[in-house]
C-alpha cells in the first residue's frame, strides 16, 4: 500500500493522484509531454529510415520527409503549449500552485 499526502488519493494502491486540479495538471502534463516526445522520436527515426531505404524514389523520399516534418512540428507544438501555460498561468495570471 502506498502512503499518499493529505491532498492526494490512491488509485488501486499502486500510485498517488492529486485531488486538486492544479496538482493533477502539473503532474500529468509532464507525463503527457514525455509521451509526445517518445512518439516524436519514434516517428523521426521511422522517417529517417524511409529516406535511407527510398533508393531515390521521390514518393518514398517525400513520405520520409513528411514524417520528419510533422513529428518535429508536433513536438514543437507540445513544447510551446507548455511554455504558453507557464507564461500565462504563472507570470501573467499568478494562479497559485503553478509556480
Amino acid at each position: 500500500m502506498v502512503s499518499c499526502a493529505p491532498n492526494e488519493a490512491t488509485i488501486s494502491g499502486a500510485f498517488c493522484v492529486p485531488t486538486d486540479p492544479v496538482g493533477f495538471v502539473t503532474r500529468f502534463y509532464g507525463v503527457g509531454l514525455s509521451l509526445v516526445g517518445a512518439v516524436a522520436l519514434l516517428f523521426l527515426m521511422y522517417g529517417g529510415y524511409l529516406i535511407m531505404v527510398s533508393r531515390g524514389n521521390p514518393d518514398e523520399l517525400n513520405k520520409g520527409r513528411s514524417y520528419i516534418y510533422y513529428s518535429l512540428a508536433g513536438l514543437l507544438l507540445a513544447i510551446f503549449g507548455f511554455i504558453f501555460i507557464q507564461i500565462v498561468f504563472v507570470d501573467v495570471l499568478h494562479i497559485p500552485g503553478f509556480s
